[in-house]
Parts: C-alpha cells; sequence; structure tokens
C-alpha cells in the first residue's frame, strides 16, 4: 500500500522548491482563468478552497505532478502584492523551475516585460500578470485593500496537499489527472485521509483493513440494482460511486459551489473525532443502506419515493435516523400516501389538467412497483435500475395514452409513413384485405409527399375504426394512461391500440424494459375474458384497469378512484 500525506495548508504557509517536469506544458491560464480566481476569493466570505496540489518528494524538491497553473498563478499573485507594497508585503515563499523551460524560474521573478515576446511560456506568465494589476485597477483598490487581500491570501485561502509515495510514477498519475481529464474526488481524498502516512494512531494493518472495505463498498456500488435503487443520478455521473455515500453521511445537497465540499466536510470531522470512529460511521451507514436493500418492504417503499422524485436519499437517511425499524416504515408509508394526495378525485384527473403529470405519474408508478411486490407471495421485486437505466437512454418515462385518438404532432414525413404503415397492418389483421381502407393508405403512401389534408382525413377514418365507442370522452383520463418510454417513436406514441399492442409485444420480444402493468394493460390481464377482445380498449377494459390500481393502491389512496357508472353502459 502506497504511503500518502494528506492535508490542508493555506496558501501562505506554500514553501520549498518546485519543479515542473518535462511530461507537462508550460503555464497556459488565460484572463478569464485569472480573473475568475481573483473574484471568487474577492467575494468569499469565508475560506476558501483551491483545487488539490499533487506533489512527489524527491529529497529537497517537490515534484509538480499537478497543479502547476493554479501555483504559478499564485506565485504571480504574492509577486504583485510585493511589488505593488513596495516590498511591504512579503515575497513568495517558494520557487518554481521547469525541466524543458529554461530561464522560466529567472523570468518569474523578473517578468521583464521586454522580454515577453521571446518565449511562449514568458509571454503567458507576463500576461497573467497584467492581468492581475488590471482586475486590481478596476476594483479601485488602495493600499489599504492590497494588505486586506494579501492577508484574505494567507489566511483563508487553503489548498488539498496531496503528497504521493515516492515510489509512484508521476507520469502516470499526471495522466490521468490531466490528459484524462479525471480530477480527484471527494472519494478519492477522504480515502487517501484514513490512508495517509500522517496519521497518529493508525497502523498499518488497520489501514490496509479499511483500504479492502473501501474498494468492497465501492464494488457493491457499483452494482446497478443497488445504484438505482438509492439514487436517480446516472451512474456515468459518478467516476467513483462511493461519493454518493459519503454526500450522504455530511448532507451534502450540492448547493455548495466548493467542489470538495464533502472532502472537507470529513477534514472537520477527523479534528472533532477519532479517525476510527469516522471510519466506523461510513461503514455503519453502508451498513444501513444496505440492510434497506435486502429488506422486500424497505426496498419497495424507498425505491419508489426516491424513483417518483418525491423524496431522495438524504432525506430518507434523516428521517430514519432515532427511529426503530417499526417506526422508520410507518414514516415511509405515510410519505408515500403523501406522494399522491390530490385535492378531489383522480377520476376527475386528467392528462390535460395534471399540467406536469407528476401526480399521475407517481399513481401509476406506485400502482407497477406495488403490483410487482406482491407477486408471487412478495418473491419478486421492482427493477429500479431497468426503470430508471431506460429513462437515461433513447427517451424517457411519459404518461402514453393506450388508446391515441389522433395523430398529433406527426408532422414529418417519415412518421406520417410509419404511422400509416402500422395502421394498415392492424387494418388487415382485423378487417382481411377487402377493406377498401386499406386500399386508401395504398394510395396514399404511394405519393412523393402526403400533405397534412390528405393525412389528418385518412387518420381520421383509420382512427374511427380502429376505436371502440365512447373512448373520445375519456381520452384523457386515468383509466387510458399508462407508462412507456416511447423515445423518439412518435408513430407509436400516436398510435391506436391494436397497434401500440402489436409493437409493446416487439419491444418486449427483444428485451426492451416495459412496465409490469403497461404490459398487463396490452395484454388484457386486467380485463375480465369473456368481455373483451385483443383489438380495442373500450370501457369494460377502462373499469377493469381502474378496479385493479384500486385495489393494489387502498392503502394509500383517500377515496377509491371514481368510474363514471353511466358511460359504462352501452
Amino acid at each position: 500500500m502506497s504511503k500518502i500525506k494528506l492535508e490542508t495548508l493555506l496558501v501562505g504557509n506554500i514553501e520549498g522548491d518546485f519543479f515542473v517536469p518535462s511530461y507537462q506544458r508550460g503555464y497556459r491560464w488565460t484572463k478569464n482563468e485569472v480573473v475568475r480566481l481573483l473574484d471568487d476569493i474577492y467575494d468569499a466570505e469565508g475560506n476558501y478552497s483551491l483545487q488539490p496540489i499533487v506533489v512527489k518528494r524527491n529529497n529537497s524538491v517537490l515534484e509538480l505532478i499537478d497543479g502547476q497553473q493554479r501555483l504559478t498563478t499564485l506565485y504571480l499573485l504574492y509577486k504583485f502584492f510585493h511589488n505593488k507594497s513596495n516590498g511591504f508585503l512579503p515575497a513568495p515563499k517558494f520557487s518554481i523551475s521547469y525541466e524543458t523551460r529554461e530561464g522560466s524560474k529567472e523570468y518569474l521573478d523578473s517578468l521583464d516585460e521586454k522580454r515577453m515576446d521571446s518565449n511562449i511560456d514568458f509571454w503567458h506568465m507576463r500576461k497573467a500578470y497584467d492581468y492581475i494589476d488590471a482586475w486590481y485597477v478596476e476594483k479601485k483598490s488602495n493600499p489599504e485593500t492590497l494588505t486586506n487581500l494579501n492577508t484574505k491570501f494567507e489566511r483563508k485561502v487553503q489548498v488539498i496537499w496531496y503528497e504521493v509515495d515516492n515510489k509512484e510514477n508521476p507520469i502516470s498519475l499526471f495522466t490521468r489527472l490531466n490528459i484524462g481529464k479525471i480530477p480527484l474526488t471527494n472519494a478519492e481524498l477522504v480515502k487517501a485521509m484514513f490512508l495517509s502516512s500522517a496519521n497518529v494512531g493508525m497502523t498499518y494493518n488497520r489501514q490496509l483493513e479499511i483500504s479492502v472495505q473501501w474498494d468492497e463498498m465501492e464494488k457493491q456500488l457499483n452494482d446497478l440494482s443497488f445504484w438505482y435503487f438509492l439514487t436517480n443520478n446516472d451512474e456515468r455521473n459518478y467516476p467513483t460511486r462511493i461519493d454518493l455515500l459519503l454526500d450522504l453521511i455530511v448532507n451534502n445537497d450540492k448547493t455548495s459551489n466548493d467542489e470538495y465540499f464533502t472532502f472537507f466536510a470529513f477534514q472537520k470531522l477527523k479534528e472533532e473525532q477519532n479517525l476510527v470512529d469516522v471510519w466506523n460511521k461510513i461503514n455503519h451507514t453502508f451498513s444501513i443502506l444496505k440492510d434497506w436493500y435486502e429488506n422486500h418492504e424497505l426496498y419497495h417503499s424507498i425505491g419508489y419515493l426516491i424513483a417518483s422524485g418525491y423524496q431522495t436519499i438524504s432525506q430518507i437517511y434523516l428521517l430514519s435516523e432515532g427511529k426503530n425499524k417499526k417506526d422508520f416504515s410507518g414514516a415511509l408509508q405515510k410519505l408515500i400516501k403523501a406522494s399522491i394526495k390530490i385535492k378531489g378525485n383522480y377520476g376527475d384527473l386528467t392528462y390535460e389538467s395534471d399540467r406536469d403529470q407528476r401526480y399521475i405519474f407517481r399513481l401509476l408508478l406506485l400502482f407497477n412497483v406495488e403490483s410487482v411486490r406482491r407477486i408471487d407471495g412478495n418473491a419478486q421485486r421492482f427493477p429500479f435500475d431497468k426503470f430508471k437505466h431506460q429513462s437515461s437512454g433513447s427517451g424517457i418515462w411519459s404518461l402514453e395514452h393506450i388508446h391515441a385518438q389522433n395523430a398529433e404532432g406527426l408532422h414529418r414525413e417519415d412518421a406520417k409513413r410509419e404511422w400509416l404503415k402500422l395502421h394498415q397492418a392492424s387494418l388487415l389483421n382485423i378487417f382481411g384485405v377487402e377493406e377498401e381502407l386499406v386500399a386508401e393508405i395504398d394510395k396514399t403512401l404511394e405519393m412523393s409527399t402526403i400533405d397534412t389534408i390528405t393525412f389528418n382525413q385518412i387518420m381520421e377514418r383509420v382512427n374511427t375504426k380502429l376505436s371502440a365507442p365512447g373512448n373520445v370522452e375519456f381520452m384523457h383520463s386515468i383509466s387510458n394512461l399508462a407508462l412507456l418510454n416511447s423515445g423518439d417513436n412518435a408513430a407509436l406514441s400516436n398510435s391506436t391500440f391494436d397497434v401500440k399492442r402489436g409493437q409493446i409485444i416487439k419491444m418486449d420480444m427483444h428485451g426492451k424494459y416495459i412496465p409490469f402493468c403497461t404490459k398487463m394493460v396490452f395484454l388484457k390481464y386486467y380485463s375480465e375474458a369473456e368481455h373483451t377482445h385483443s383489438y380495442f380498449w373500450d370501457k369494460s377494459d377502462r373499469k377493469a384497469y381502474i378496479n385493479k390500481i384500486n385495489f393494489y393502491l387502498k392503502d394509500y389512496l383517500d377515496e377509491k378512484i371514481a368510474i363514471d357508472e353511466e358511460a359504462l353502459h352501452e
């Protein structure tokens, strides 16, 4: 196990001779980076943290692996403070030399304007110094402000000092941090905090044990089933998954502008507690999450609340504190009920009146989760990973009409043709080849361009033929809505029941995830066999669908979803 040193360090305490090896490019910060740094520090009310400076110690020289741009800018700032105050404020306490750019160390000291054009590195260094000067003038600053700014740098601005083992391959590490654009994450820094050689009272064997346990946590968090139970965040946005766990422990809600908020929070915990106790907190929290994941009831309750967007894992974690399992489960049930509570009855809520479709979406998601949870005596688990992973790909989960009455939004030529072909096949399947409307579709498809008027006329006739009586009135009600990820397939989204049914069966055969209840709808599993047929979605189907929703959600609905009884009679 490599020996490392990790600490936070005020920039005023940075000392030593830094060496920039040949595998790095020269100083290249522009006005944007320089001014942004100055503005951020100038506006900061408390401490300000810079990104890590990564070094490798070779005797008395510090090989600078990562942080050359930041450290050079700090050098220029201290140089400016010293020059502008006529020597009253201190000069930089460190030096920077370059393996392949001879003279750069001397130029950093002189910043001779006459020589800036002789070398591209000299030019960037001098320009950065001028940007600092121009920024100072623009702020209409005075000697007192200069002193205060210098004091801020001395006492408020800190860096993360990351000193690697002298056996570390610096080129490999530099490549990962710079060429690959993968910065040190909070998780890597927190892990380094535990494994640092500077830790007092932490034996090598204990550090080795922590390292193994850490890797095992990371491995388990890479299980998509576990990951998507905990969060709606795409796993590709987390180069180290354990960041999610660490953010949870220090309540990092991502509102802070400090990229390394979590690391500094753990540094504070380290100062307040024994480091072993801090590790035990991480281990204990992870065990809680695993227990929730493995508990059938908690898995579905917590999974639904997170998937629906009603709660985050952080909010649920805070809710659990101080509660036994029974009280915690009861609190979750109250949240679930609150998540779908509306004024009035769901029978009056429609696709159009639920403007962002939040409540109907939650209701149908809960219907799916509860239906799967209760299959085979609680033997099945709702696949939150499949549900969320697919939504991050082509298209997102949305409320889709089980039977679409029109083809709104089909303006593209290819979408019109696809819609006509799909519905022509449905007409042939139901009514046979002698149907006059089938021939009319053939004629339309032979047109080089299908104009909107012709398409709308054909579409209206097809819908009339393939629609069950009374569907128009209930077009946007819950009894005609299901969860479906149609992606960019506008033709499928706007299709009649029989066409959608055929396409969904094909999608299912090709392994595409279809929510359980959506599949049951299109396979007519909810409908009474003696009153149904496979081609239409009619009144009896709608009634059976609502009855099933009422059955599975009876513990969460204040009252049953109402059904228009009069409309259910022919």
